[in-house]
């Protein structure tokens, strides 16, 4: 065969050859699309479904709860503790082993003390939703912030659980009409501000003796749990105008504790409180003649009287030491004499009784309880005749000075100016 004829079947047979690797490559080509395309549809249909599905778990609705267990799962019966109720009643009458009931308050008094149960609170039967109707849990609530369960569903157990609480910051202000809780009372305001409030001024201002006119400006924290006010946290800053004269307060770390300074970084604590009891007015002020409301004769009367509800608690307006507990038939009645230091004394008297652990040598801090109001002795009604003594001599109470105890440090003093002008700043925000 000669050369051009080799040369020409070489030739053919080279077209044919590439003819055939396209057809191949071609193929393989097409297959690969074909996969990618199926690939891709799939994850499109996946994407599709999880979308789908997302879509119909938003629109579900989520299941409503009771103190974290779903409504649709239990009959849920509610009510209030009357007086006298104990664990025992509430849980025999759902058909609870007193065995059992004596079980869970043994075993589980560490979590929580039955005898902590208090008349008119809440509590929750959650029983099964079956032809028994088995109490599955039982709640206690114990404050608005917390509850305790006691469940039967299952192991008997028993655990507490807080509610989640909302810290808001707010502020108030108000002018004196009559008293600063009335004030706070007429708007709405939480009764334990008006007791934070007047425990900060309580060396400083003599709550007895407010005047119509006198204003205040507040910002502090109201812990709320489900869109209700259930407590008062820190007052951050206050502002008091009494008898023309502003008193600041801003509370501040000094140290390892927290305490309220004024607007020079002075203590507002000082060693004597500015009166021995709260909530209360003046019935009979210091004098060298008064008419005694018993004996109808004029004779020097060395105290205040503090007329209250007979209970009404006592406390020390300093730390000191009983040097005597007493009972005078044709006078004080009951009464306590704490000697505070070298200088000062104080006399308490007309108490209906006395604090536990109250007796002639003990020592006292400042603001302990230490007795409550009565009548005892000669008196008219119930009302403390309090008395301070001065080296000896009897000396008005609502006129002593009480020394500062320790400022801000100097250390400390830039940081609390800082928080100071920040925090007068947010004080001038709010209108009186």
């Amino acid at each position: 065969m000669g050369r051009k004829k080799i040369a020409g079947r070489l030739k053919q047979f080279g077209k044919k050859l590439w003819s055939y690797k396209n057809y191949i490559l071609t193929l393989v080509l097409i297959i690969v699309a074909i996969l990618v395309a199926a690939t891709l549809y799939h994850n499109y249909l996946n994407d599709l479904a999880e979308k789908e599905k997302q879509l119909a778990e938003k629109e579900k609705p989520e299941p409503e709860m009771f103190l974290g267990f779903p409504v649709d799962s239990f009959n849920i019966e509610s009510g209030l503790i009357r007086s006298g109720q104990n664990l025992s009643d509430l849980l025999v009458r759902k058909g609870v082993s007193m065995s059992t009931v004596d079980f869970l308050v043994k075993q589980y008094k560490w979590v929580f003390d039955v005898r902590r149960i208090k008349t008119l609170n809440k509590y929750h039967y959650l029983t099964k939703k079956d032809s028994l109707s088995s109490l599955a849990y039982f709640i206690y609530e114990i404050s608005p912030k917390q509850y305790v369960v006691y469940q039967f569903a299952g192991k008997p157990n028993v655990y507490c659980v807080n509610k989640p609480v909302e810290i808001v910051t707010k502020t108030a202000t108000g002018e004196i009409k009559s008293s600063l809780s009335q004030c706070l009372e007429e708007q709405g305001l939480d009764y334990a501000l008006t007791s934070k409030f007047e425990s900060i001024y309580q060396w400083t201002i003599d709550f007895f003796g407010l005047q119509k006119g006198d204003k205040f400006r507040i910002i502090y924290d109201e812990e709320m749990v489900d869109g209700k006010t259930v407590g008062i946290g820190d007052i951050y800053a206050a502002e008091f105008v009494h008898n023309k004269t502003t008193y600041f307060a801003f509370l501040f770390e000094e140290g390892t504790n927290e305490s309220y300074f004024d607007e020079r970084g002075q203590s507002l604590k000082k060693a004597f409180l500015k009166a021995p009891l709260s909530f209360s007015r003046i019935s009979s002020r210091f004098s060298n003649s008064r008419l005694h409301p018993v004996l109808k004769i004029r004779r020097p009367h060395h105290g205040v009287d503090y007329a209250a509800p007979s209970g009404t608690p006592v406390f020390s307006i300093g730390s000191g030491n009983i040097i005597e507990k007493a009972y005078q038939a044709g006078g004080g009645g009951n009464y306590l004499k704490i000697k505070h230091n070298s200088m000062y004394t104080t006399v308490y008297m007309h108490l209906k009784g006395f604090a536990s652990g109250i007796r002639k040598g003990v020592q006292v801090k400042q603001g302990q309880l230490i007795g409550y109001v009565g009548a005892t002795g000669l008196a008219s009604g119930p009302h403390l005749d309090f008395r301070v003594f001065k080296n000896g001599i009897p000396i008005d109470p609502l006129k002593m000075e009480s020394p500062r105890v320790d400022p801000v440090s100097k250390e400390k003093m830039p940081e609390y100016t800082a928080l100071k002008d920040s925090l007068m700043n947010e004080l001038k925000k709010i209108s009186f």
